[in-house]
Formats: C-alpha cells, structure tokens, sequence
C-alpha cells in the first residue's frame, strides 16, 4: 500500500484512493474525523448523493451520519479525478448538501 490508507473502488466503477498526505491533512484541519475513516470508505462505496463540483474533474460525496450529536451530519468528500483515477483531497462534516 505504501504512500495510500485505502484504495477502494467507487460508486462509478473508478480506482479511488486517499493517501498519508491527504488523510494528514483532513485529521489536521478536521480533528473529529480521525474517528470516520470507515465512514469515509462507505460514503465513497456507496454515497447519499454526487454533486459535480464547478471546479472540472471535482466530485462531492455525501453520506448522513444519524448518530452525531451536532448539528453537522452530512459527511462530505471532495474528490479529484485524473485519468479516470480518484483521489481524495478532503473531508469534514456540514449541515447540509450542496
């Protein structure tokens, strides 16, 4: 596995990965999520909901988390495709989908 946590494939058929560097950043700057790495697997395996991003080759995914105590329980990962291969560039928790 090496530089990646997980590579899993997503919704659409499509190798998708998130890397040390890209998980560093999500505990770093979204601390809570260190306890989501599941759910992060999940959300990409089987999402609430896609949205394109303005910004080309940008997805987000959703999922809702019911057993949030907080207001936030739309999990949301951004990810960015290349070559038809995804990679993870964040993900934090939001109120809602858009």
């Amino acid at each position: 596995m090496g530089d990646f946590i997980f590579e899993i494939i997503d919704k659409s058929g499509r190798k998708l990965r998130l890397t040390r560097e890209s998980w560093k950043h999500i505990t770093t700057n979204h601390g809570e999520m260190t306890n989501y790495l599941d759910e992060i697997q999940r959300t990409i395996e089987n999402p609430l909901k896609i949205i394109l991003h303005p910004v080309p080759d940008l997805r987000k995914y959703f999922s809702y988390i019911k057993h949030r105590k907080r207001p936030e329980r739309y999990l949301r990962i951004v990810v960015k495709y290349l070559n038809n291969h995804g990679f993870i560039l964040t993900a934090h928790f939001v109120a809602t989908i858009r």
